[in-house]
């Protein structure tokens, strides 16, 4: 039987996102333009492989067919996985489809923020030492649904979106996270302090508990079952604490530590493993059990300093940005760079630090352009630009967080604002 068009314009996708995948992009790019599919090639795979070697199972084992294919038992992702959604398109609406909802004023450049793990609450942190906290479902319901809030208050403020307003620390608020369980917020800050409020009561506005250091904070991460906390500084060596006791773990073997002071940290949904960016122009990953440094990517954004690492939902992929404006996806069981998102920068080199993110599906990678004042977006799984965002600030965007469960981020700038971003339903 004749494989009709359809067949053959995927049997023809698989090879060139095979040879994406395998390191030959440019026989890859010349293949896309010979077949005519220059202007959206496949994104890397390694789809094709897999098949054949299932295909190969019935071709060397005689009684194979009486068997399942290995691949029919693997359970499809969530988020981005490319062994199985290479080819999947966005569900979701473009970032460039976001507006500004809400936007709320500090005394001093906001330089971080954060959401919750279930997207319902935002924090966000400025220079002038404060921290806000919102109510993400009176932003967007004062704003889409046209309530009439003030007839479900109980007094004179209850329907405004920013709930609890913090003050402790004594410099600029550089990195927020919430508790994954627990009604707590943990700030670090650059008075050397890591502060952990309860902010479930309304009258408190001061942290019951401090963590001292012997450097500026610059970022956390909690462990999913918010027992640790990952801490990077100035200092070059990563601490692990104990949120209950304070005590302080670090890695016993001194080369397993960065060069540079750390940019960023990040636990992976599972735990199993930790990330860390830094300064040097390294990206190291972490075993979340020993503490032990499990693989390097040097020179990940050609010694340009990282600005940001996370992984993807499924634990497979690392997300990171360099002040060369370059975000790279890089896949950890081959331990190389597998995608680059180009295209920001372009007006300039940024002078400032400032993270890349996915959307809350991992459809879009996101990162905003210090010099355009934009939002750069891509389609994640083949790096195809979408349109820019402006963003609206009057200075440069310093922190960028989008939401864990619906179309919103947050930016904040040095114009002192922090802007939150919606796409409305009925747009």
């Amino acid at each position: 039987m004749k494989p009709d068009i359809k067949d053959r314009d995927y049997m023809y996708r698989l090879i060139i996102g095979q040879l994406f995948y395998d390191g030959h992009q440019q026989i890859a790019v010349n293949l896309s333009q010979a077949l005519g599919c220059s202007m959206q090639p496949p994104p890397p795979s390694d789809k094709l492989f897999r098949l054949v070697s299932i295909a190969k199972q019935f071709v060397d084992d005689p009684d194979a067919k009486d068997k399942e294919p290995t691949m029919a038992a693997e359970a499809l992702s969530t988020g981005l996985d490319l062994e199985f959604d290479a080819d999947v398109a966005p569900t979701t609406p473009e970032p460039s489809l976001y507006e500004t909802i809400y936007l709320t004023s500090h005394k001093a450049p906001c330089r971080s923020a954060a959401f919750n793990v279930d997207g319902t609450l935002l924090a966000t942190g400025s220079a002038d030492c404060s921290i806000k906290i919102m109510d993400v479902e009176r932003i967007v319901a004062r704003e889409t649904r046209g309530l009439d809030l003030n007839a479900l208050d109980n007094g004179p403020d209850a329907h405004h979106p920013v709930i609890r307003t913090l003050y402790d620390h004594i410099d600029e608020v550089t990195c927020i996270a919430f508790h994954p369980r627990e009604p707590i917020l943990m700030s670090g800050s650059n008075d050397f302090t890591i502060k952990l409020f309860d902010y479930s009561k309304t009258a408190v506005k001061r942290a019951m508990k401090t963590i001292f250091e012997v450097e500026p904070i610059k970022a956390i991460s909690f462990h999913p079952t918010g027992e640790f906390v990952l801490v990077g500084t100035n200092h070059p060596t990563m601490r692990l604490y104990n949120v209950e006791t304070q005590q302080c773990f670090v890695c016993p073997v001194p080369s397993d530590q960065h060069r540079g002071s750390i940019s960023d940290v990040h636990y992976a949904e599972n735990a199993r493993m930790f990330v860390t960016g830094s300064k040097d122009g390294d990206v190291k990953v972490w075993d979340g059990i020993s503490n032990r440094c499990v693989e390097t990517f040097q020179r990940a954004h050609d010694g340009a300093e990282i600005c940001s690492a996370c992984f993807t939902r499924n634990g497979k992929y690392i997300l990171t940005a360099g002040r060369d404006s370059i975000v790279k996806l890089w896949e950890l069981s081959t331990n190389r760079c597998l995608i680059a998102y180009t295209g920001a920068g372009a007006t300039g080199a940024q002078d400032c630090p400032i993270q890349a993110a996915f959307n809350h599906n991992e459809d879009y990678v996101l990162f905003p352009d210090e010099k355009s004042g934009s939002l750069c977006s891509w389609d994640a799984r083949n790096a195809d630009r979408k349109r820019l965002l402006a963003l609206g600030h009057t200075a440069a965007t310093r922190c960028f967080v989008h939401s864990p469960t619906q179309p919103a981020f947050v930016t904040g700038s040095d114009d002192h604002r922090a802007r939150f971003w919606y796409k409305k339903l009925s747009s």
